[in-house]
């Protein structure tokens, strides 16, 4: 596929690199040159130094013959101008980052759609979905729900004394016959394995599995989790996150929000109908006591600074609270804010790139999940008639090594992937794959 990727923002830079390594003819274009340098090192993709705007830099980017643009510049205006323009210059697909409230109305993404615009990214509402998603679900780590909840995907991280510490797979799935389910992935000490009947299970892994939703209390328990109940949220950071956030949990949580600006936190209190809003730093121990910091449920760090987030996290559960979750950054930050206690991260970049990556595949892909913990992507694929998927028992097809199928929903129902198994057409298949076996798995999807 030939794509072009505009801008200047991090999510730019990630899915530059992560695109160029799946056999995609890429191209950058970035009025910066310094920040092409950046990617240049590390791949061979095509760099272009120039205005996005500029119809004449598209023209020398080969916008004619592009199936996919996608704009990431940190200013929504641009990147609307650009996937206008391009649209117009004869790209098949466009994709606009945006993060501006005024852009993101359903009026406005109608409008912008008639236009040529295909699709409209708002980082900071994926973020914030994902974050309400997780107080929905309290003890998994993380959990993502397939085809209206016959499959769930969920992360767990295995605490010493967990009923399945030091046992392999096979010794798990003849104990617990009863227990429907697969394990997709386990990630130890920054590495990730796709597990296989004799992988022994250790403390501190981070295992991600796939159930019937009937299946997730007992996982939780094997896993040394028990859900509970939350009524109580703490959001630090009042900006595009923390405001999206607490608009989606304000009506079923008592909502507490601190902002340090005090003019944004006077916007906060009009425009959040419940919250209550603090114009105060939660960095401030006091100041964090004297709001209750130790009666909340849940502690949702979302300011601008991955620093800050962890820090107020690691403070909330000094004072018992059970659940927290930090916006975090900087991905080199990610496993270690995990293992010093911070039960979930959320990745603004991360979630976008798994978001747009949908675009990028041949076959029909349903939905992604954004898997923070690794550097990794689930996907729901409907199988088409006459794909490879469909021509073979799951044990006798030429799938990639570096992916695993989850399981797969026929119809109503919801099944857990056997190797004697063979998926039909019409199916929609959860697939777990490293960025690595990517078009390996589109190709296995794609129908003749």
């Amino acid at each position: 596929m030939r794509i072009i990727i505009t801008g200047d923002s991090e999510v730019a830079l990630h899915l530059a690199e992560l695109l160029s390594g799946e056999n995609h003819d890429v191209t950058l274009i970035s009025p910066d040159r310094d920040f092409l340098k950046l990617i240049e090192v590390h791949s061979d993709l095509m760099t272009l130094v120039g205005d996005s705007t500029s119809i004449q830099v598209l023209k020398n980017a080969g916008v004619k013959r592009t199936d996919l643009l996608i704009s990431a510049h940190k200013d929504g205006r641009f990147n609307l101008l650009t996937a206008l323009l391009a649209k117009r210059l004869g790209t098949k697909k466009c994709i606009a980052k945006v993060n501006e409230p005024e852009y993101l109305t359903q009026d406005c993404k109608d409008h912008y759609k008639e236009l040529g615009i295909d699709f409209l990214v708002s980082p900071e509402k994926i973020a914030a979905k994902e974050i309400a998603n997780l107080l929905n679900n309290t003890a998994a780590a993380e959990i993502f729900d397939f085809s209206d909840t016959r499959l769930s995907l969920m992360l767990v991280k295995l605490d010493e004394g967990a009923p399945v510490i030091g046992k392999t797979l096979s010794e798990i799935a003849e104990e617990y016959k009863e227990l429907d389910f697969r394990a997709v992935s386990i990630h130890r000490r920054a590495r990730t394995i796709i597990p296989k009947g004799d992988d022994i299970f250790q403390a501190g892994d981070l295992a991600y599995v796939v159930t019937k939703p009937t299946g997730i209390d007992h996982l939780l328990q094997l896993s040394g989790k028990n859900r509970f109940e939350i009524r109580n949220v703490m959001i630090v950071g009042g900006g595009a996150v923390g405001s999206h956030t607490a608009a989606a949990l304000e009506k079923k949580f008592n909502v507490k929000l601190f902002e340090l600006n005090s003019d944004r936190a006077a916007e906060l209190t009009d425009s959040l109908r419940s919250s209550l809003i603090i114009n105060g730093d939660a960095r401030n121990i006091n100041l964090l006591e004297s709001e209750g910091v130790g009666s909340m449920d849940a502690f949702v760090a979302v300011t601008n600074n991955s620093e800050t987030n962890i820090l107020t996290c690691l403070l909330a559960r000094r004072y018992g609270v059970r659940k927290t979750i930090a916006l975090v950054e900087n991905i080199d930050f990610i496993d270690i804010s995990q293992s010093v206690g911070i039960d979930t991260i959320i990745n603004k970049k991360l979630a976008t790139a798994s978001y747009i990556i949908r675009f990028t595949m041949t076959a029909e892909v349903i939905s992604t999940k954004c898997l923070t913990s690794v550097d990794a992507e689930v996907f729901e694929f409907h199988a088409k008639e006459g794909s490879p998927i469909t021509k073979k028992p799951i044990r006798k097809l030429n799938f990639p090594k570096q992916a695993i199928i989850g399981g797969f929903i026929r119809g109503e129902s919801g099944y857990i992937a056997r190797g004697d198994m063979q998926i039909q057409p019409g199916d929609k298949v959860v697939v777990f794959a490293l960025p690595e076996a990517f078009h390996g798995v589109d190709k296995m999807f794609k129908s003749k």
